[in-house]
């Protein structure tokens, strides 16, 4: 093998097999896992799913609009949206058909984010048929996710899936409320 050859070798090895992305997977998760659980228990929507949009949509937590906005599920701002915004071109286009600057919800902390992400499933109608599904069949939510529009992606369900399997993600449907104590004592 020359020199050549054994330098595309590892190039494309790395490309299949990227230890860093495992890591800032794995860190994210981490720190976030507790917030994806919490909102299931408040909302209904699965933690594996939640956890799996946020790290798509997020990639990872190192997304512009995750560092500018703490905004982790892509949520654009809608016409009733009254809180900070921030502009990111994404899939928008004017009548010229020129890509143009969307209007993404911005948050004050990633905290927000995941809990008006539970709010816009639970209040938006095009998502209301997903909460007739059991919070472990993430495969259903995948797919009802992707019907009703969430993401213009035509793979978005598999995506979702794939990460929630590669991460064992469906764990944490099965979690117990860390905040079960505290609401105890109330």
């Amino acid at each position: 093998m020359n020199i050549l050859s054994a330098t595309l070798v590892l190039v494309f090895a790395g490309l299949f097999n990227n230890p860093g992305i495992e890591v800032k997977a794995t860190n994210y998760i981490e720190e976030h896992k507790e917030l994806a659980i919490v909102e299931m228990y408040r909302s209904g929507i699965p933690a594996s799913i939640t956890m799996a949009q946020a790290l798509h949509e997020s990639n990872f937590g190192s997304s512009e609009l995750a560092k500018n906005a703490n905004n982790h599920f892509g949520i654009k701002c809608k016409s009733y949206w009254e809180g900070g915004t921030y502009f990111h071109e994404d899939d928008d286009y004017d009548s010229a058909g020129k890509l143009m600057e969307s209007c993404f919800r911005a948050y004050d902390s990633v905290y927000d984010s995941y809990i008006d992400h539970s709010n816009f499933l639970v209040n938006t109608r095009y998502y209301r048929d997903l909460f007739n599904y059991d919070k472990t069949d993430y495969v259903s939510w995948a797919v009802g996710l992707q019907k009703a529009g969430y993401a213009t992606d035509p793979n978005y369900a598999k995506k979702l899936i794939s990460l929630v399997k590669k991460y064992d993600l469906d764990i944490l449907d099965t979690m117990e409320d860390p905040l079960r104590k505290l609401r105890e004592l109330d």
